[in-house]
């Protein structure tokens, strides 16, 4: 391949599809799933470490948890370490005699001060139970059941080689499935359990945002009345400060609205993604239903969609929310663009006036200069003529004076007509 100019991520994109491959089982065995929210700052390499400790403590080769996934074999139990955008994964895998209950799952022999110090927040934990199916085995759990107990949601998987059950209810902390295994394959089984983890932890993940949907739900209420009053308000204002005013409220609003679409447009986002990822994941199960009890389908369109629908119901309500806000400061800053512009009009017609006053003063002083100027022009005038009398004579300074009083007129007349003319030219 050295001849070859190689993209620097094709082995990593290549590798990608084969990633987090599920783990082949042979029942009975028993397995503990633990997820966990990444919290503060290098969180993810708090949880590598963890994972270096444990290997350490187990006295087994340091695994290399950069690929994001690990699989550590302790003999008396296997761990299964996935790392995911908002969570990391435990998966604790236990094999287990027939007889064994097994109840507290596969945690036994993990060691317990390092159970306790695993980094993050716990989300999700779940034990599941993985058992060869009897021949009555399926018909004695549903007959268990009593009309006090928690629904049993129950169903055929993998075209009748399978059964779960589940009652998605937490107890001692944890929530359990039982997967009856009637002919799946090693591969099959580790595919139905790692599909029934993913459905249970994709369904709490997707329930975060169920929360934030109602505290949004009491600031979009607020926000549309307030809204609503603007607009009111508006259509009666008196004047540019009411309008002001007006547009000032307005505008906090909409950066209100602004800051809570910005902290609530990941966590709907996801819920969405989530919920298809469960959808898909269920689909993948292939499920038959048992007479009397719901399927994981069932529950699911029965319990998780209606929540799914109000986080996407109050994500489209703050986003129209925001639209009309925009709109109503749009309309708002278009009246009071208006106002400014007729305010600028009239300033510029009493300019316009003022100008015209200052060009009839500026006449009027223009007359006066041809007077003022032809008087000094002729006082100069007058004062020669008296200088050289003796030479002017028979005429007299005073005639003389007489005389030049219509010829300097003229000339400054002249003068100041040329000079306006040429200013006027420069102005245009």
């Amino acid at each position: 391949m050295a001849l070859y100019d190689e993209h620097p991520q094709r082995k990593t994109l290549s590798d990608e599809v084969h990633a987090r491959p599920p783990v082949p089982l042979r029942a009975p065995e028993v397995l503990t799933y633990l997820a966990f929210l990444h919290q503060g700052e290098n969180a993810t390499e708090r949880e590598r470490a963890h994972l270096l400790l444990l290997s350490e403590q187990l006295g087994l080769a340091p695994p290399d948890p950069a690929s994001g996934h690990v699989l550590i074999d302790a003999g008396e139990f296997r761990l299964k370490w996935e790392l995911h955008n908002e969570f990391s994964s435990y998966t604790f895998i236990r094999r287990i005699e027939p007889s064994d209950a097994a109840d507290d799952g596969a945690l036994r022999p993990v060691p317990a001060a390092w159970r306790k110090d695993i980094p993050g927040q716990l989300i999700v934990a779940t034990h599941v139970s993985l058992r060869p199916a009897e021949p009555s085995a399926p018909q004695a759990i549903l007959a268990s059941y009593g009309p006090n107990d928690a629904p049993l949601i129950a169903s055929a998987i993998a075209g009748t080689c399978g059964w779960v059950f589940t009652d998605f209810q937490i107890r001692d902390g944890f929530s359990r499935f039982l997967v009856l295994d009637d002919g799946l394959t090693p591969r099959q089984a580790g595919r139905t359990v790692q599909r029934l983890l993913e459905i249970e932890t994709y369904r709490v993940l997707a329930l975060l945002a169920f929360p934030v949907a109602k505290e949004i739900g009491q600031l979009l209420a607020r926000a549309e009345n307030e809204l609503a009053s603007l607009m009111d308000a508006m259509g009666s204002a008196a004047d540019s400060r009411d309008e002001h005013a007006i547009l000032g409220r307005m505008t906090r609003l909409a950066a209100e609205i602004e800051r809570s679409v910005a902290r609530t447009t990941f966590r709907f986002g996801a819920a969405a993604a989530y919920y298809r990822l469960v959808g898909q994941r269920i689909a993948e199960l292939r499920e038959s239903r048992l007479p009397g009890h719901p399927t994981l389908r069932e529950f699911m369109e029965r319990r998780l969609t209606p929540a799914i629908d109000t986080c996407a119901t109050m994500a489209r309500r703050q986003e129209d929310l925001s639209s009309r806000i925009a709109r109503g400061s749009q309309l708002l800053r278009t009246r009071v663009d208006l106002e400014l512009e007729r305010q600028n009009q009239e300033l510029l017609a009493q300019m316009n006036r003022r100008a015209k006053l200052q060009l009839r003063l500026q006449e009027t002083v223009e007359g006066l200069s041809v007077v003022a100027i032809t008087y000094y022009g002729s006082q100069l005038v007058h004062y020669l003529a008296k200088g050289a009398k003796n030479l002017i004579a028979p005429l007299s300074p005073e005639g003389i004076t007489a005389a030049a009083i219509p010829l300097i007129a003229a000339v400054v007349f002249a003068g100041l007509r040329r000079t306006r003319a040429r200013l006027g030219a420069e102005e245009a």
